[in-house]
């Protein structure tokens, strides 16, 4: 596997690398950015732990219909393993973000520790951190997310995205990528945080639904999920900005 390396940014004392490689789950070129701190370009270098974050936007491959609508296609793929054409042969980001992509990545950055991962992200990426989490007990140290949208099949957008790449009669697979379903069969602490703005629309109109998921961990006897709704703040980067260390600081209790 080669990566392209496209920019080499100083930052904090490491280096940002912008890279790409051509992925076969996806069967299309794939960009991503792999943070390196310090620690990494010691002599012997230091195994660093890994946070994961999977972007609430993501960019397509120009297949017909993909670009009609903003919340589906090109900048909404979330995070499924597509079952319905045409985009069942491209559109499969769950086997890229669980398998294929941390596989090159270890294989290529030997300074990484492949046993401390946690995993985060915004919007329809905390949809996705959420989802993988669950679905992967073991695998994940701990999981945060902002914004995320806890129960797709119960909103508009997510009911409009697993019609699209799951097939509208095929319920129970849908249910395979909800949160607020799979938390109903997990057994153990959570280890999740979940930040939630008050003011932001998307909460407002009904698509993201932190309570539905609040309630099934509640009804399942679930401990260790800390969710925060924070008064006026929207869906915004700002809102993520604001309250990213607190993320990260919950993602270290676990990689230590």
């Amino acid at each position: 596997m080669v990566f392209t390396t496209k920019a080499v940014i100083a930052s904090f004392g490491g280096k940002l690398l912008k890279l790409s490689h051509k992925a076969t789950s996806t069967r299309c070129e794939m960009a991503f950015n792999l943070y390196l701190p310090p620690q990494a370009f010691e002599d012997p270098p230091r195994k660093i732990p890994v946070m994961i974050y999977l972007s609430g936007l993501t960019w397509g491959l120009n297949i017909p219909g993909e670009n009609d609508s903003w919340d589906f296609g090109t900048g909404a793929g979330f995070y499924v393993d597509a079952t319905q054409k045409p985009y069942n042969e491209s559109y499969n980001m769950y086997t890229y973000v669980r398998e294929e992509l941390p596989n090159v990545v270890f294989q290529h950055f030997p300074q990484l520790d492949p046993e401390r991962v946690s995993i985060t992200g915004h919007s329809m990426g905390g949809h996705g951190a959420l989802m993988l989490y669950l679905r992967n007990p073991g695998k994940y140290r701990s999981v945060s997310a902002f914004a995320p949208i806890c129960n797709p099949i119960n909103c508009p957008w997510g009911q409009k995205a697993f019609s699209g790449y799951l097939g509208e009669n095929y319920q129970d697979l849908w249910k395979e990528y909800d949160s607020t379903e799979l938390v109903k069969g997990w057994k153990g602490p959570l280890k999740m945080l979940i930040d939630v703005g008050t003011g932001d629309n998307f909460y407002r109109q009904g698509q993201l639904l932190p309570e539905n998921f609040e309630k099934a961990v509640t009804e399942a006897g679930v401990k260790g999920l800390q969710i925060r709704y924070r008064p006026d703040y929207d869906h915004s980067y700002y809102t993520m900005a604001s309250f990213s260390d607190d993320h990260v600081a919950h993602a270290a209790k676990y990689l230590v």
